[in-house]
């Protein structure tokens, strides 16, 4: 583990406790190569800071700090260690504890600390002057053994608001026995921005301590008062990427850089990271195995997403009317949705964005509002199925639907049998460049038997669909008769390896509306790859 160079002065700390603090959220379970790929990423967005874990207490984490040191070649970054202070009674030197947060060869290490009476009492049963002891032995040690140390108060405005002085005289201990940094913690999530203001401006006063932050989010709050904290005078930030945390998460580390970058004017990340943040951010999610949140600020796929008539009408005389930066400083896109809301100015947009030229026509905006309009009322959506509304749109400027094969029928069957299991059997028969073709084939459901029965069928005339992979699939029952009689929606999500595209289906019956959503998926993947109509 070595560390080429820092991305910005030492002036402002970014610290990432995504591995640590992140990992706790619930349905998270990172393996230690889960953890070096993590590292990487933060390392490239140029976070400061990088906490890894606490070695000593849990075996991963050790394996962690030992694979880091070998496997990793930090660029931007400082790996942390995170721990404890040493036990009551004891002495720092010869706690096991501290030892191990030696022996992860961190450059940093963090240290939590009891900031609140109660919890010293309770918690540590031992007595205050004791735990201020704590922290001055253990801070002292591990700076004589050449590490630079932080301090995290844990609980600390909890401990402020029941006993001051005493949490006070928790930072003063640790920042004169040698911690570069005192974070005050807000461990319960519980405070609001102005609170925080006003907390953190008293302690900059009364102890001369450089102070950093961390903000849990269980008011919803933490990025609000990580930034109020810097407002006050703090100089570290603590976040975690995508907000994960404990609970309801951590202060989201994109939101808080993209403030300090774009509304602060602050300089915290290297050259051309913050353009990098939409990918960082997605990357991550998928090593966590969870979705990325499509109404993430900054980074989500919704962030500058637009629907309304009005919006669209706006945006197209100046994108800043209804966005508060351009999304392609963040590395996200503008996207405008297609809905029963849209207007002219959203088509003309939404054909501009998939590079179809519309020109001056505006009858054909108008059939194509219509259009849309009328089959939105018959349940389909196009906000989430671009491929679907490509089609239509292309359809409409070219004067006929594209066609790579005509339909003559399908059929699917699901047989029961005595045994309790099923047998999904799909039958299709269709055209193509002049060929009638019947393909049947087997599946683990009837959609999926329909899916496979069409490949079988075109893959020998369009080898291009072998690529093509279902990658998502969606069932809704729409408003309207109940029960078995409603109206079914169904989104098909397909991927070809290079890109992902939506479709939508409607209709009485979840097969059939599945099989309209196959329909455009395939002919969709044809387009993509640039393959000529010829029915």
């Amino acid at each position: 583990m070595t560390t080429k160079a820092t991305a910005t002065d030492d002036s402002f700390h970014v610290f990432d406790t995504t591995l640590r603090d992140g990992a706790q959220r619930e349905g998270i379970n990172l393996t230690v190569a889960d953890k070096l790929t993590i590292a990487r990423h933060l390392d490239t967005f140029g976070v400061g800071y990088i906490e890894g874990g606490w070695p000593g207490a849990n075996p991963r984490d050790t394996e962690f700090f030992a694979r880091a040191q070998q496997e990793i070649t930090f660029e931007n970054a400082q790996l942390v260690a995170f721990g404890a202070t040493r036990r009551a009674g004891g002495s720092a030197a010869e706690d096991p504890q501290v030892k191990a947060l030696l022996k992860s060869g961190a450059p940093v290490i963090t240290l939590v600390a009891k900031a609140h009476d109660r919890h010293v009492e309770l918690a540590l049963r031992t007595t205050l002057e004791e735990n201020l002891e704590m922290v001055r032995d253990t801070v002292s040690h591990l700076r004589e053994q050449g590490r630079r140390v932080f301090v995290d108060c844990e609980h600390f405005f909890d401990g402020y608001r029941a006993n001051a002085e005493y949490a006070k005289s928790v930072v003063r201990t640790a920042y004169e026995a040698g911690a570069e940094v005192v974070i005050l913690c807000d461990t319960n999530g519980g405070m609001l921005p102005a609170q925080v203001q006003a907390v953190v401006s008293t302690v900059v006063a009364d102890t001369g301590a450089r102070l950093g932050i961390h903000a849990q989010d269980d008011t919803g709050c933490a990025v609000a008062n990580t930034l109020a904290a810097v407002d006050a005078g703090a100089t570290h930030v603590q976040c975690t990427a995508n907000g994960y945390g404990e609970r309801v998460g951590n202060a989201n580390l994109f939101p808080v850089v993209a403030a300090l970058e774009l509304k602060y004017g602050m300089k915290v990340l290297p050259d051309g990271a913050l353009a990098e943040m939409t990918r960082i951010s997605h990357a991550i999610a998928e090593v966590v195995n969870l979705t990325p949140s499509t109404h993430q600020p900054y980074v989500g796929v919704s962030a500058f997403a637009h629907k309304a008539g009005l919006h669209a009408s706006a945006i197209k005389v100046d994108p800043d009317l209804y966005q508060h930066i351009d999304p392609e400083l963040v590395g996200n896109t503008m996207r405008m949705l297609v809905s029963d809301m849209a207007g002219r100015a959203s088509i003309e947009l939404k054909g501009k964005e998939l590079g179809i030229d519309l020109g001056d026509d505006r009858a054909l905006v108008g059939r194509v509002v219509e259009r849309v309009k009328e089959r939105e009322l018959q349940g389909y959506t196009y906000e989430a199925a671009d491929a679907s509304f490509e089609l239509l749109l292309r359809g409409e400027v070219e004067g006929r639907a594209r066609r790579y094969f005509r339909t003559e029928s399908w059929r699917a069957i699901v047989e029961n049998r005595p045994d309790g299991t099923h047998a999904n059997e799909a039958t299709v028969k269709l055209w193509a460049k002049g060929e009638r073709i019947v393909a049947t084939a087997e599946g683990n459901g009837p959609v999926n038997a329909l899916d496979r029965a069409l490949r079988v069928a075109l893959e020998r005339i369009y080898p291009q669909l072998a690529k093509l992979e279902l990658v998502d699939y969606k069932v809704r029952i729409l408003e309207g008769r109940t029960g078995t009689e409603s109206t079914t929606r169904v989104l098909i999500t397909t991927g070809d390896g290079t890109g992902d595209w939506a479709t939508v289906g409607v209709a009485e019956n979840v097969i059939a509306a599945s099989w309209q959503a196959l329909e455009d998926a395939y002919t969709y993947g044809l387009l993509r790859a640039g393959i000529e109509p010829t029915e």
